[in-house]
């Protein structure tokens, strides 16, 4: 999957001399949490509402109101910005990015193109949404979960038997965390199965594979919102 298809495309910019106050009215008019700066047509920079509180509280000395608040006028952008900033190019896989910002402990990257120019920012929420599509939660059914052997076919056995009770496969994820030597785990979510005839596949699963859990989800679609 990749950044281009899930970031936030010509993200809203500023320029380094932009007023700290105007930096947060953007933000919070526009409901974002980070701005890139630009200067000259090319990224310099980015702040984020971290940033301007972190900038705002330090200021927030013995100061009165009106002199607070004059003080925190005169902050610009590239007094408070993260400079060079960590950056991934729109034809990276979203697998990348979200490696890239757990490891540099960050929630967003400017997205670049092949030249160098910014055209996208990608957050930990947009991360989140490609989870949520990838697992197939909204389209509700039951999620299977299990340790298989770490070889070709083992997943087609489990899916062959879901198939047989007319199950249709919404997703099947693996993932070598947490599993046995010689062994992964696989979570296969599946609509279409009759319910009356649930346990009895439930029961010729648990026979020949090990199932970790079973978990049902209703389609709640509303709760992406």
């Amino acid at each position: 999957m990749l950044i281009r298809n899930w970031m936030t495309p010509d993200p809203i910019t500023v320029d380094p001399d932009t007023s700290m106050l105007d930096a947060d009215h953007l933000m919070k008019e526009n409901k974002i949490r980070c701005l890139p700066v630009m200067k000259g047509g090319k990224l310099v920079g980015i702040v984020t509402e971290h940033d301007v509180k972190a900038a705002s509280a330090s200021t927030a000395t013995t100061l009165d109101v009106h002199e607070l608040m004059y003080l925190v006028s005169k902050i610009k952008v590239k007094e408070i910005m993260t400079k060079d900033p960590v950056t991934i190019r729109e034809d990276d896989t979203v697998e990348e990015a979200a490696a890239l910002m757990l490891r540099r402990k960050i929630s967003r990257l400017p997205v670049l193109s092949d030249r160098g120019d910014l055209v996208g920012v990608i957050t930990d929420t947009d991360i989140f949404k490609v989870l949520v599509s990838l697992t197939g939660i909204y389209r509700g059914g039951i999620q299977f979960a299990f340790e298989l052997e770490d070889r070709s076919g083992s997943i087609k056995e489990v899916a062959d038997v879901i198939r047989e009770y007319g199950g249709k496969m919404v997703s099947i994820l693996t993932s070598y965390e947490n599993a046995r030597e010689g062994f992964r785990r696989v979570y296969i979510r599946f609509t279409n199965v009759d319910r009356k005839h649930l346990n009895e596949m439930r029961r010729r699963l648990e026979r020949d594979f090990r199932v970790l859990y079973v978990v049902e989800s209703e389609r709640k679609k509303h709760l992406v919102q």
